[in-house]
Parts: C-alpha cells; sequence; structure tokens
C-alpha cells in the first residue's frame, strides 16, 4: 500500500497582509501532479489530508474554491481522506460528505472515531481536531445508564479515548490489516514554528508519542515542519509539514508532502518529496546603503523578505527605498547598530508625521504616498494631538 500525506494547507492565509492564493495554488497543483506522475511510477493508493484545510473557521470564498478544485483533480487519479484541524470549522467542512462518491472522504465528526476507511488491506482511521472541551464528554465510556463521567479535560485523555475506539474496530479486522491513523495534534518532541496557532487547553497542548504504540503509520497534523517526533515505540510517527512558508519562522524549512509505503509484513516506510516554493524567504539586516547597492544581496531581489536596517539614525523613505531593490518587502526593522533589542518597525520609528504617514501609506498600499495623502495623513495626527492635549 502507498499513501501521501499532507496537512496544514491554511487554504485562505495572507503573509503579512500579502494574499496567498496563486502560491498556494501552486504548491497544491505540484501534489496533483505527483499523484498522477509518481515519480517512480508506483500508483498512490490515496491521499490523507491530516487537517488545517482552511485557515479560519469561515474561510474566504476563493479558498473554498481553491479546495474544490483541488479535490476535483485528485479523485480523479485516487481515494482523497480529509480531516479537520483546529483552524477548521469540522462542521463547514463535514457539509455535504454522506454525499460523496467512494473516492472522497471526509471525516470531521466525533460520532466518525473508530470508523474506518478501508484502502486495500489498510483501515485508515482520520480523527479529527479533538478538542478536550467538546470531546470529553462525548468519548466518555457509556453505559445502559447514559454516559460515563466526562474525560479529562486533556489532550492526552481524549486522544487516549479516541485511540481506544481505534483499536476497539482493528480487533475485528482480519490478521494483518495495516493500521493508518490520521491526527491534528501535538506530539511530544514536536518542534513548533512561529505560524502554529496554540492548542494549550487546561496548561497542556502534548500528547505522549507512547498513546500510539502498536499502529502502522501516524499521519500526523498541525506542526508546519517536516520531522518525525521521537518515540519509544516502532510505530512511526511523521509530520508532513506544511506545503507552503507560512511564517519567517520556517524560512529554512524544506516544504514537501510526505510518501508512505507499507510493505507486506514490514514497517512503514517514508520518503520526503520536496515542493518548489513560488517565492524564496530570507532575513537580511544591514545599513540601508549596503542593502541596496550591494551584489552580495541580488540573490533576494524577488523574496519575500524581513529587512532590519542598522544604521544609526533612522533613514528617511526607509519602506520605499528599500522597496526599489526588494519589491516583495514584507516586514521593515529599524535596528541601530549597538542598540540590540529595540528594533521597531519602520512606522513606528519615524521622525516626522510626514515621514510616518509616509511609511504607513507604503506598506499598506504597496504604493508611494503622495502629497495629498501626506497632507490627510498630518492633518488627522494634528486634530488628535489637538483633542489630546484638551483632555489632559
Amino acid at each position: 500500500m502507498r499513501f501521501l500525506h499532507t496537512s496544514d494547507w491554511h487554504l485562505g492565509r495572507t503573509l503579512h497582509n500579502v494574499d496567498l492564493i496563486d502560491a498556494q495554488r501552486s504548491v497544491l497543483g505540484q501534489i496533483v501532479q505527483l499523484v498522477r506522475d509518481p515519480p517512480d511510477g508506483i500508483d498512490i493508493d490515496a491521499v490523507l489530508i491530516a487537517g488545517d484545510i482552511y485557515d479560519r473557521a469561515v474561510p474566504p470564498v476563493e479558498a473554498v474554491a481553491l479546495f474544490s478544485e483541488i479535490l476535483t483533480q485528485l479523485t480523479r487519479y485516487t481515494t482523497v481522506i480529509v480531516t479537520s484541524g483546529n483552524h477548521d470549522s469540522a462542521i463547514r467542512l463535514g457539509f455535504g460528505s454522506g454525499l460523496f462518491t467512494d473516492r472522497l472522504h471526509v471525516h470531521s465528526s466525533l460520532a466518525d472515531i473508530g470508523r474506518p476507511v478501508l484502502i486495500g488491506d489498510a483501515a485508515v482511521y482520520p480523527l479529527p481536531y479533538l478538542d478536550p472541551d467538546a470531546a470529553r464528554i462525548a468519548l466518555a465510556d457509556r453505559s445502559a445508564d447514559g454516559p460515563g463521567e466526562p474525560l479529562a479535560r486533556s489532550h492526552e485523555a481524549i486522544m487516549s479515548a479516541a485511540l481506544g475506539r481505534v483499536r476497539q474496530d482493528l480487533a475485528t479486522r482480519p490478521a494483518g490489516t495495516r493500521s493508518v491513523v490520521m491526527a491534528h495534534a501535538f506530539v511530544m518532541g514536536g518542534a513548533v514554528s512561529d505560524s502554529e496557532r496554540s492548542i494549550v487547553v487546561g496548561g497542556v497542548e502534548h500528547v505522549p508519542a507512547e498513546l500510539f504504540a502498536g499502529l502502522d503509520y501516524i499521519a500526523l497534523g498541525h506542526l508546519h515542519g517536516a520531522q518525525q517526533p521521537a518515540s519509544a515505540t516502532a510505530t512511526v510517527l511523521r509530520y508532513s509539514g506544511s506545503p507552503l512558508r507560512y511564517s519567517f519562522s520556517e524560512r529554512g524549512h524544506r516544504k514537501g508532502v510526505t510518501l508512505v509505503d507499507l510493505p507486506p509484513g514490514q514497517g512503514a516506510r517514508v520518503t520526503s518529496l520536496d515542493l518548489r516554493q513560488p517565492r524564496e524567504m530570507a532575513e537580511l539586516r544591514g545599513p540601508l546603503e549596503d542593502l541596496i547597492a550591494s551584489a552580495s544581496f541580488a540573490g533576494y531581489e524577488q523574496s519575500w523578505v524581513k529587512v532590519t536596517v542598522t544604521d544609526r539614525a533612522r533613514p528617511e523613505r526607509l519602506f520605499d527605498r528599500l522597496q526599489s531593490r526588494f519589491p516583495h518587502v514584507l516586514q521593515v526593522l529599524h535596528e541601530p547598530a549597538g542598540a540590540a533589542g529595540t528594533a521597531r518597525t519602520g512606522r513606528a520609528t519615524a521622525t516626522s508625521v510626514r515621514e510616518l504617514g509616509s511609511d504607513f501609506v507604503s506598506y499598506v498600499s504597496r504604493a508611494p504616498a503622495d502629497s495629498t495623502e501626506l497632507d490627510l495623513f498630518e492633518q488627522a495626527y494634528e486634530r488628535a494631538a489637538l483633542g489630546l492635549g484638551r483632555s489632559a
């Protein structure tokens, strides 16, 4: 059996106010190409998407349209199994799932836990994101008298109960059935980045890797860096990572998907497949004139960049001048040499009201401010300052 594991698409996300829908279309199109034409010619039996399809519960229409477009393409070639993540609305993502064809399975309801999707000799158990506040009652043991005591308010207790249902079902399957679990969780030992939303509940967000012992492969979502959390068991746990960089803390990540092979009678084998990034990402630092003129920065002119300017005095028209060389600059900081720890954005360190207005308009509109805009900005500032003076 062969699966392609991906997660954390975050459709609808922006990067410092830059729309990423075209970049997302580019990397997801590469996933479709991998499924259509596997690099070694061996067919992929299913694509596993382990949560955070969207970046927020009510995604923009462009994000929904892109997800529909990619699903339509993928299901031409293979089965697709989708679970909800902590950014998704489980109800919205799962709408109409009962009407889907055998090529598409969306599991976003707690009622689906323990009900596998059977692919060849493998049972795939998709677990929706398990919010302890919602799941501690739904997953509590039941008796003839009704539900039992709610589970402890922790991710470990909820995941343990969900995996209990998985193992109960797996025990009814023929000997030799391979077991795959899709889970959106923070497994202990994973490395985080700046772009993941915390799932702390009751002060605890981690799930011990040992909970998954005895299963063949755990397709994880939530952390954006591809990685294998440390585990004391023979079970292979893997984060595929997000297919696109979503913060400057991810600039060193190799983004891609995970190819999972389950040979008969053998452990899971994983292979990382890289995805070409539509635009590279970099952090630059130095005096403004060096940043603008030095050939050493030439390789970053088409990258998304975060720039820290180290001039002792804040240069005029800072954002505009950087943008003249780096048209995709997203963030500008001013940190005078020898004053580490005092970094501020170009907007916050302006030496005049008109300079502040110029940087603000350039940052928001990605175009230089004209004199009319600066006049209005200055007038608004003066009126606000006058009002503050009267109330003091």
